[in-house]
């Protein structure tokens, strides 16, 4: 039970993290409608610019943590206003494949900037640990559920009382409704990259905690984040969230049992179960545990 027990807490650990990298995916789609592939490339950035604040700059790790959402969420509003406003009612699959460049291009300069050698964040964490009876957590691991839980209450707060919130929720469910009332889809685009920016960098944080742990590879984690997004659904926060535990959870318990009991499908086989889940979810709900369902008219 103990060892259960173990690798729950590395899945919920693992999911939190997930979820931080998912939210970003589902703030830009519930604005835009757009798939955004450059998130990868946003939580590299943020966990890079973290680095240099943090070791190069030797400020304190809180405050290089801010200043890196910060200027994350700022590249964000540049994309968003220099790229992508201009694509606005072009095809999905334009402005999808613009994003797929972004996340090379954000790939190529944060390697021409920092290299590709791993580097150590300077997180205060380290690899840190303490015990709950039978059970050992990662100080990095507990710091990276209590952010994602932070990062879920400020969500909501904002979403429910903030007025751009509102607006931005008014947008997702009918943008030329909330058009006639006036509000401005410009200024809910560039806030929802805004907001995938610095929630990109605090994903990337939680990622990146660890000595040398800080390597251009961190940006495939949207890969494996991917399958928790449209698992809860990829125009639902709260959908991401629980889609990003449920896979993160899955894969800690395969990476644990499988080679005892499942040796046969192979090593690695870890990365592919969030895969599979997603798809055996999809068979029964196509948008996803909490996605709203598509009406159209016959």
């Amino acid at each position: 039970m103990s060892q259960f027990l173990q690798y729950m807490v590395a899945g919920v650990a693992l999911g939190a993290k997930y979820a931080l990298v998912a939210l970003g995916f589902v703030i830009i789609f519930k604005a835009t409608g757009v798939i955004n592939f450059a998130q990868g490339g946003l939580v590299m950035l943020g966990a890079y610019l973290t680095y240099n604040f943090g070791v190069t700059w030797d400020l304190p790790f809180w405050v290089a943590v801010a200043m890196a959402m910060v200027v994350t969420a700022l590249v964000g509003v540049v994309i968003e206003r220099v790229i992508l406003r201009y694509m606005v009612g072009r095809p999905a699959f334009a402005l999808i494949m613009i994003t797929v460049g972004l996340l090379f291009i954000l790939q190529q300069v944060t390697v021409a900037i920092w290299g590709d050698d791993a580097l150590n964040l300077g997180d205060p964490w380290g690899l840190g640990t303490f015990r709950i009876g039978d059970i050992v957590i990662q100080e990095r691991d507990l710091w990276a559920v209590i952010l994602a839980a932070a990062a879920v209450a400020v969500f909501f707060v904002f979403f429910r009382y903030s007025s751009l919130g509102l607006a931005m929720r008014a947008t997702a469910i009918d943008q030329e409704a909330a058009l006639a009332q006036g509000m401005s889809a410009k200024r809910v685009h560039a806030a929802a990259w805004a907001i995938a920016g610095a929630t990109g960098a605090l994903a990337g944080v939680t990622i990146a905690a660890g000595s040398a742990s800080l390597d251009p590879s961190i940006q495939f984690i949207a890969l494996l984040a991917f399958p928790a997004i449209i698992l809860g659904g990829i125009d639902s926060p709260l959908g991401a969230v629980v889609g990003g535990l449920v896979i993160g959870i899955t894969q800690s318990l395969t990476n644990g049992y499988q080679a005892e009991y499942l040796a046969f499908l192979g090593s690695g086989f870890q990365s592919v179960m969030p895969f599979v889940v997603m798809v055996l979810v999809l068979l029964v709900r196509p948008y996803g545990l909490f996605g709203t369902p598509e009406v159209k008219r016959v």
